[in-house]
């Protein structure tokens, strides 16, 4: 009896430190995305708090690799994450360019936007290239340039009175997640 309770005993304690040790490691990844995330949107009135976690919680869950223990990581996670978040606007842009219902000057508004984000991605990935070779100045400068695309695509539609773009959701967060992984560059480089 006593040998069945000691291997119980094993069993239980082995798996209550499993449990802790995910637990652990889930709660530090929030804790580091939650902190990085207060602390840029403290320093840039363009960056949302609540967007900025909601964004990088949602990627770290469906990653399959290890959750992220260091800024490094996030900025890597953020760059990945805009770059996929640019080849699907350019997706929905394909779609909107099928559909009929946009006049002349809305089709040539969204072609415009299609050449701003299909050049956005290859600037992301030399922005990922930079980073990854500590190129922080480098990548600071690309990701800017990348995130022109939202502002200037989103101002095409601004020059015709009346017109509305059917972007303006994507744009925003195209925008918002070049200024994560901005805020998290330049906290690395200084």
């Amino acid at each position: 009896m006593r040998s069945l309770f000691s291997s119980f005993s094993k069993i239980f304690i082995t798996i209550t430190i499993t449990f802790l040790m995910l637990f652990h490691c889930t709660i530090g990844s929030n804790n580091l995305i939650q902190n990085s995330c207060k602390k840029a949107s403290d320093g840039d009135s363009n960056l949302s708090y609540n967007f900025c976690v909601a964004s990088l919680e949602e990627a770290n869950s469906k990653s399959h690799g290890q959750s992220p223990d260091h800024l490094e990581q996030l900025v890597l996670i953020s760059l990945n994450l805009t770059i996929s978040n640019a080849t699907n606007i350019n997706s929905i842009i394909s779609k909107l360019l099928k559909d009929k219902q946009f006049d002349k000057y809305a089709r040539d508004c969204l072609k415009g936007c299609s050449e701003l984000y299909s050049d956005a991605i290859p600037t992301l990935q030399e922005a990922l290239c930079a980073f990854r070779s500590k190129d922080f100045p480098k990548a600071n400068v690309e990701v800017s340039s990348a995130m022109d695309a939202s502002s200037t695509c989103e101002d095409g539609f601004k020059d015709k009175k009346g017109e509305v773009s059917p972007l303006r959701k994507e744009n925003d967060v195209f925008f918002q997640l070049n200024v994560i992984s901005l805020a998290f560059i330049n906290t690395l480089s200084n």
